[in-house]
């Protein structure tokens, strides 16, 4: 996120929305590489666009249950394999999919990437964190609602975030989106910034750019990541432990009212 400007509750949608903007052509490019039906002279074509007008509920959930599928099987092949070893034809196996149905459903590996991210952004609970941020005229709470706004996305998250990651080594869109998805979150983490600074809560001689910062170290997805899942603490005392370092790190004495000395249970 942009350390300058005024952050917006819709922030994480708006990147969604930037994401799926590039899904389209996304899909088509990636598509064509990989060989996958696309309607054209040769191959198998994939299912007309051309759909009936008529309303069929049941038909609607199926398509629904199977893209769900799809997903879930391309995350676990992402997250064991690595995205730039994964193929469609195995996501339609591991699915229980024909691959043209893959295509039809999500479009290529590219473009199922996307639309995992961008389900992430807008799944995200920025917007009610940074609504309890702006809500508190306490510095210590409103850094308890930065992490506990954080912990929510990263808890419900941390396995996309592996794939984002790991797929940003080796596709460009991949490293494009992760980028992206990045700049919203410090976005959110500089609201909290800013609101610390309408409180006159930092400590002296601490600028809003190097506060940001320090958020995006406690509280940035990397943290999270190797506390609760590479070290195996549990999500509540990560919460608290990494709560407490911010506020310690951030907040003047008289406004953490905490002990720097002092170290969370658990």
């Amino acid at each position: 996120m942009g350390k300058k400007g005024a952050a917006r509750p819709g922030t994480a949608r708006q990147a969604a929305r930037e994401v799926a903007q590039q899904a389209a052509q996304e899909a088509t490019r990636q598509a064509a590489r990989e060989g996958a039906p696309t309607g054209g002279a040769g191959g198998d074509s994939a299912p007309s666009p051309q759909r009936r007008a008529y309303h069929a509920p049941r038909r609607t959930k199926a398509a629904a249950q199977t893209r769900e599928a799809i997903l879930d099987a391309a995350t676990r092949l992402f997250l064991d394999h690595g995205y730039a070893s994964v193929t469609v034809a195995q996501i339609a196996r591991e699915a229980g999919a024909a691959v043209p149905t893959v295509y039809a459903s999500t479009g290529g590996k590219g473009a199922i990437l996307t639309i995992l991210i961008v389900d992430g952004l807008q799944s995200s609970a920025s917007a009610e964190a940074l609504a309890a941020v702006r809500a508190t005229g306490v510095p210590r709470e409103a850094l308890a609602a930065a992490a506990h706004g954080t912990r929510l996305d990263n808890e419900r998250h941390h396995r996309l975030v592996r794939v984002m990651v790991s797929a940003a080594h080796a596709d460009e869109h991949a490293a494009a989106a992760l980028v992206r998805a990045n700049h919203a979150y410090r976005e959110g983490l500089a609201a909290v910034t800013r609101r610390l600074v309408e409180l006159d809560a930092l400590r002296p001689g601490l600028t809003s750019a190097r506060a940001t910062d320090i958020l995006w170290f406690y509280l940035g997805h990397h943290s999270w990541h190797e506390l609760a899942v590479g070290q195996g603490w549990s999500w509540d005392v990560t919460e608290e432990w990494l709560a407490q370092q911010v506020t310690t790190a951030l907040l003047a004495d008289s406004e953490s009212g905490l002990d720097p000395g002092s170290a969370p249970g658990g």
